[in-house]
Parts: structure tokens; sequence; C-alpha cells
């Protein structure tokens, strides 16, 4: 690579040009640099200088390189080890910046530089490392994908079984029942009986056994072996010792002369079987996704003219009226225009009860209209909608690579090819000691087959892939799957107070004039003051007040502390007492009474003189007391961070029960909050996540609490769908789960191998005389799989 385009973002003059085309030149080597204002590109000729010192010199000038994502599904991937050859060709190619691949989705998400990489470039890579890929979307769906590698392996495993039995009847029959292999010796005769399973265990191997040598010999000849390869030289090696000895038993020794047919077939056999059902259970691990996908009716009714057509969902735009009957599905997100009835979102919040909807309310698209006719107005449609957006959130956690896997990877990349030289190890030291051949043989075999890469490989994905999908299935979305390991490792959770622990529903309780105002007068004013303002205080305000009022000339909301209005060309300031006091407004001590009574208090002043005192009250959330004893009976320590006043604060945490108070703080002192909490250990921060971005950003897991139509979705690490605290301790308690079956998952398989293939290489024969059969062997592998997957499917009770 030497001649490059890159798309730029942020051109808007010809200053930008030149500014990012001497970020360019400024790097050393980079030569032939010009940047169009037009096509938004710069070409430039690399040189000897690094593409990723050209991309940092233009973020850092204020002019990034475009990026883009794509998905790709990857076939052919049979372990732990196939997954870092794909992301190592992957991330090989010049202007890729991520490429993380699941094992348990068989799926490859890659970030890279417009322009500079294409999707059959990464296509060619994956096809470099020995496995095909395609994009996703434009092949079958992942529930078809699903079902066919499971009705393909399947049928695959029972030819093989068809086939094998009768190879494992003749040869091992008679170790069951001795009179049986006199009767097969007298009846057909030895050498029949070889030639005979010679011809069964050839079409095994050949026909529904062919992938674990057309996809693993040729990768152990590039010298990256994978578990097809373990299974095809074990196999082979056990297979073509019978052919010699049914065809060339001259060319063995005379006590040497043993077939080990079964133990091919019964092995190819077994690990079918294993494949299968390690793909059935890993097809209901995506459970979670596919029902969400299924949410979505495909046909809808639409208003044309003064009628309602059928159609189909995809024809819906934003502006379209939509009729919804009883029992049918939202299929876009809108809003209600005519009609009521309740609307069952459980499948998106997980809370049971029905929400009753009429005209102005919120709808989302996948949830169930109850027993009333609705009208509907569409607003968002196809990738737009919150539906939408959770499966590509899902999707996106599903494939995260979480700290606890980077120690799996860089095991598995090692493991197939330390397996294989342990066994040529284990054939010399039998040989070494006299042991004979077929006792070697036997060792060796076992040793390559018993290895199983698989287990550990699916250890920590097939545990995200259900526990975020079970999340979902609870109203908790996890935006990054590396957030579970983190919320799992918290010391402390930290609390927005109002809309977070509060209903966020304040209602005026005390209005007092002061500074010799009438009440009426001073309300009229402070109401129409706060008539632009979204704060739950400012509503509760404007709701108290009755009749006519005049409109605010000019509006302003002060950070944190209230709002600056014009009114009937009066100055109107509403607020804290530290807003009152940096404005030079003289107060007087009546707030401490009310504060005390748990109310938030805020003053008011016209033209620059106080003109009244007011005090709102929010109660607690109806699960806020259960939610803290629940998180304090786990361990953990409970903050409340908030703007409102010490006293009012302090009282609202004593009634739920909170450890500790941070009050009066404005949003950026919500961010130096919990960085001193950190202090103390991680922390997770629970908020609206809009007011609270800074302190949901700071901490070590931002929970934003939401409503389901919310875009809290595209600001923290997870997200809660209803606005009810005790989801915080959903997403703690999954994530605890998750991490604890990980580590159950990667304890068994690490000491699996650990155990067995030692015991495989024959660590026992010296004791016991006993030596693993490979048929052993390949069932014990089969099953390691299983465990694994079983396992991690019981998060879906979590």
């Amino acid at each position: 690579m030497s001649k490059i385009e890159l798309s730029i973002e942020g051109l808007s003059c010809a200053g930008c040009v030149r500014r990012a085309e001497e970020a360019i030149a400024g790097v050393e080597g980079a030569s032939e640099v010009s940047v169009n204002l037009a096509t938004r590109r710069a070409s430039l000729d690399l040189g000897d200088a690094g593409l990723e010192d050209v991309t940092q010199a233009l973020t850092k000038a204020g002019y990034p390189a475009r990026v883009e994502s794509a998905v790709f599904v990857v076939e052919g991937m049979s372990c732990a080890s196939c997954v870092g050859r794909v992301e190592a060709a992957v991330r090989g190619l010049e202007g890729v910046t991520e490429a993380n691949v699941s094992f348990a989705a068989g799926e490859l998400r890659v970030t890279y530089l417009e322009r500079v990489v294409s999707e059959a470039d990464i296509i060619a890579a994956v096809k470099s490392a020995g496995y095909a890929a395609v994009q996703k979307g434009t092949g079958p769906s992942a529930a078809e994908r699903r079902a066919e590698e499971v009705h393909g392996l399947k049928r695959s495993f029972l030819i093989a079984l068809a086939l094998a039995l009768p190879v494992f009847l003749l040869e091992m029959g008679g170790h069951i029942y001795p009179p049986f292999h006199h009767w097969v010796a007298g009846t057909f005769g030895q050498v029949n009986s070889w030639i005979f399973q010679f011809v069964l265990t050839s079409a095994v191997l050949i026909w529904p056994g062919r992938k674990f040598y057309t996809v693993g010999l040729p990768l152990l000849m590039k010298g990256a072996p994978d578990m097809n390869s373990l299974v095809a030289v074990g196999t082979l090696a056990a297979y073509s010792y019978s052919v010699v000895a049914t065809f060339a038993p001259g060319l063995l020794p005379s006590g040497a002369r043993a077939v080990y047919f079964e133990a091919a077939a019964v092995i190819v056999t077994l690990i079918l079987l294993g494949r299968y059902l390690e793909a059935r259970a890993k097809g209901r691990a995506g459970e979670a996704i596919a029902k969400l996908v299924e949410l979505a009716p495909t046909r809808v009714e639409i208003k044309r003219g003064d009628a309602f057509e059928e159609a189909d969902a995809s024809d819906v735009r934003a502006g379209d009226v939509l009729r919804l009957r009883p029992g049918v599905r939202v299929p876009v997100d809108g809003a209600v225009t005519r009609g009521e009835s309740h609307v069952d979102e459980s499948m998106l919040t997980g809370e049971p009860m029905a929400v009753r909807k009429s005209e102005g309310d919120a709808l989302i698209a996948g949830t169930v209209n109850g027993a009333g006719a609705l009208e509907m107005m569409a607003e968002k449609v196809g990738a737009d909608t919150v539906l939408a957006g959770i499966v590509r959130t899902v999707e996106e956690a599903q494939v995260a690579k979480l700290p606890i896997q980077a120690l799996v990877d860089r095991v598995t990349m090692w493991f197939v090819p330390v397996v294989m030289g342990f066994a040529v190890l284990t054939l010399l030291a039998w040989l070494a000691f006299g042991a004979g051949i077929a006792n070697a043989l036997v060792a060796a075999v076992s040793v390559l087959i018993i290895a199983c890469p698989c287990a550990m490989g699916l250890a920590t994905p097939m545990s995200i892939m259900v526990g975020t999908g079970r999340g979902a299935e609870l109203g908790v979305f996890f935006r990054k799957g590396d957030a579970l390991q983190r919320l799992s490792d918290v010391r402390t959770v930290a609390f927005d107070k109002t809309g977070t622990l509060t209903e966020g529903k304040p209602k005026l309780t005390d209005f007092e004039a002061l500074g010799g105002f009438e009440k009426a007068e001073a309300l009229r004013f402070v109401a129409a003051a706060e008539q632009g303002s979204e704060h739950p205080v400012a509503r509760a305000i404007v709701a108290a007040h009755e009749g006519a009022m005049p409109a605010a000339e000019s509006f302003e909301a002060i950070a944190g502390q209230g709002v600056a209005a014009q009114v009937e060309g009066r100055e109107v300031l509403i607020g804290t007492v530290r807003l009152m006091r940096e404005q030079g407004v003289a107060l007087d001590g009546r707030a401490s009474a009310l504060e005390a009574a748990g109310k938030s208090v805020s003053y008011a002043a016209i033209d620059g003189q106080i003109a009244a005192l007011f005090a709102v009250s929010d109660a607690l959330k109806p699960d806020a007391v259960a939610t803290v004893k629940a998180l304090h009976e786990m361990g953990l320590k409970t903050v409340m961070i908030t703007g409102d006043s010490a006293a009012a604060a302090r009282f609202i945490a004593d009634e739920a029960g909170i450890d500790e108070v941070i009050a009066e703080v404005m949003p950026e002192g919500k961010l130096d909050a919990i960085r001193k909490l950190q202090e103390q250990g991680p922390v997770a921060f629970v908020g609206d996540g809009i007011n609270d971005a800074p302190a949901l950003s700071a901490a070590d897991v931002g929970i934003a609490v939401g409503t389901g139509t919310d875009v809290a979705i595209e600001s923290a690490e997870v997200v809660l769908m209803t606005g009810a605290p005790d989801k915080a301790l959903v997403a703690v308690r999954l994530a605890r789960k998750v991490m604890r079956n990980i580590r159950q998952n990667l304890f068994w398989a690490f000491a699996y191998n650990a155990a067995l293939i030692p015991v495989a290489a024959g660590l026992l024969y010296p004791l016991t005389g006993w030596l693993l059969s490979p048929m052993l062997a390949a069932g014990a592998m089969a099953l390691s799989s299983v465990f694994v997957v079983s396992n991690a499917l019981r998060l879906k009770r979590a």
C-alpha cells in the first residue's frame, strides 16, 4: 500500500483543507498530500509513513478519517483457535481498526477506514485463513443458517451412526459377549470382517466425516491446525494403521496386527453427535434475539384517503396513520391519535402490567395492543425504531470481548499445535519404553482426540450471548458486553435522585410570597417564566397555576441552578440558594423547616428583589427501598448524588436507606463525586442518561434509566427500559451470575484438558494397566463442549 485515499469528516471550508493537509504532511514519510473539499477525501503517498500515524494526526487536527462497520457470517469455524486465526487475518489488513469474532454466534464484526479497506478485502482475508465469509444480510437469516446447520449435522450424524454401528459391533461385540467373536470368525473369517469394516469406515470418513479432512488437512499444511486437524490426524492414524494390518500385515510385527477401524468410525460419529448437540444448544442461546426480531408484524393497516388498506410493514413511512385492531402488535414507533386501550409492553420492559394508552401517548414497535382499537401516527420506522435499536445493541454486546477472554485467546491460539506436539512425544515415549506400536498409537490418537479447545472457546461467548439475551427479556440492555464484567465488580452503586429514586413528578406543596409581592402575582410571574423549562419542578409550578399567564419574552436555562426569563418587561430569576447569592439577592432562613421535611426549596426574584419561596415534594418510587436493601445484602455501598439541598436529600436518602449523600452538586460536580467514590473501588452510576451524562461517562458502568422511547440507549453502557430502580438491581445480579457462569465454564474447560490429556497419554497405565480408548476420548471431548453450552443455557432461567 503506497497511494491511498481517505474519507475525512469535519471539512467545511478552505481553511479546514489547509489544516488537514498540514496534519498529514507533518507525518514523516507521507508525501503528495491533497485534500479535496468537494469529495471530502484526502489522497496521499504513504511512503514510509504508518497509516495509523496519519489517522492519529488527522484526529488530533480535528478531521478524523471516516470509519465504517460491517458484520460478516463466518463459516467453517470449529473451535476457539479458529477465532484467533480469523481475527489475526483481518486485523492484518492495513486500515482495519478493530475485528472481533464471536465463536458462539459465528459472526465477525469489523471496523475499518472507508476507502482504504473494502468488504471484498475482508472476505478475501478470511478466505486466506481457511474459512468462508459473507456479509450479514446478503444470505439466509441467522435463524435459517442455524436451522440449516443443525439439519446438516443431524443428517451427517445419522449416516455416520448407520455406517459405524456394524463396525463397532463386529470389532467390539466379542468384548461384550465372547461367543460373538467366535461366531464372526467362524462365519465370515477375521480377514473378511476387517475388509467389511474397512469399506464401512472408509464410507464414514469420505461421506459424513469429510469436512474434518477437507478443512483440517489444508490448515495443517499451512501450519495453522485447528480442531478439525486434530480429528483428521487422529482418525487417519488409526485408519491407516488398520489398512496396513488388513492388506499388508507383513509390514507389522506379528503381535501388533490389530485394526482400529471402529475407533476411526466411532470417533467421527461421536464428534458429529457432539457438534449436532452443540449447534442445537447454540440455537437456543440466540432465541432472545430471534424473539425480538419477530416482535414487529409484517402486515399493517395504513390510512389511504378516507379508508384503511392492508400493506407490508416495510411500506410504512413517518407521518402515516395506522389502525391497530385489538390484539395486534404495534408495527412502528409513534403516538396514539385516536382511541384508548391498554398495551402490553412486557416483551421490551419486562413489566407484566399492561400500560393504559390514550391520545398523545407513545407506542413502541413490538408491543401488543389490548382490547381497545387505536389509531396511531408513525414517527420512527424500520431501523430507526426502538426495537431495531435494541436488536442492534444486544447483537453488538454479544460479540464483545471481555477482559477475561484475553487469557483464553492467548491459550487457544497455541493449544492445537502444542497438543499435536504432545501427541508426537506420547508416541515416541511409548515406543522408547518398548510398549509396542499398537499401544503407542492408541495413546497418541487418544491425546489428539480428547484435547478440546472448543469448550474453552465457547466458555465466555456462550454465557455472554445467553446472559445479554436474558437481560433483554427482563428489560435490561447491555450496550457493551464487557459492561457485564465491570458491573459484576462494582463496589458502589450511586443514584441520581429525581426521576431515578423518586417518581420525577414533584408537586408544589408550599408557595410563600416575600418582599411585599402578592401570592397570586408572584405565582403568575414564576409560572410564566417556567413555561419554557422541561424540568419536573417547572412542570409542577405551571400545573399549580390556575388561569391565563403571560408569555415569557426571553428564557435561559442555567445548568443545575435554575432559569432566567423576562416576563412583561420584568426580569424573573428562579433557582437555588446558590444562584440567588451569586446574583446578590438577599434571602431569609425560612427554607430550613421545609428542607428538613424532605422538600426541595427554590426561590424567585423579580427585578433583583426576592419575590417568593416555594417547595416541591417528590415521592420515592415504590420499589426504591427494597432495591437499596437488596443491594446492601449483596455487599454493595449505595450513594445518592443530587443537586438538591443537603437537608432535603438526606431526608429522601434516609427514607430509602441510602448509605451516603452527596448533595448540592452541579452536573460537572457529579463527575468529581464519581471520581472520588472510585478511589474506594469500581462505581456504577444510575441516572436518566441525559442530564447525568458526565457522571454516566465517568462511572465504571453507566446505567441509564429510560422509558423505552428515551434516547438513553445511546448514552450509557446499560439501559433500563423502565424507570423502576429495581431494574438496576436486576442488571447487577445478572452481571454477577453471568461472570460466575463464565468462571465455571472456564474452570471445567481448562480442568478437563489438564486432567484428561495426561490420562489419554497413558499416565495411569503403569499403575492400573488401563489405557484410554480413542472412542471414549471422542465421547468425552464431545461432552465437554455440550457441558459448557448447557451450563451457559442455565442463564435463561436467571
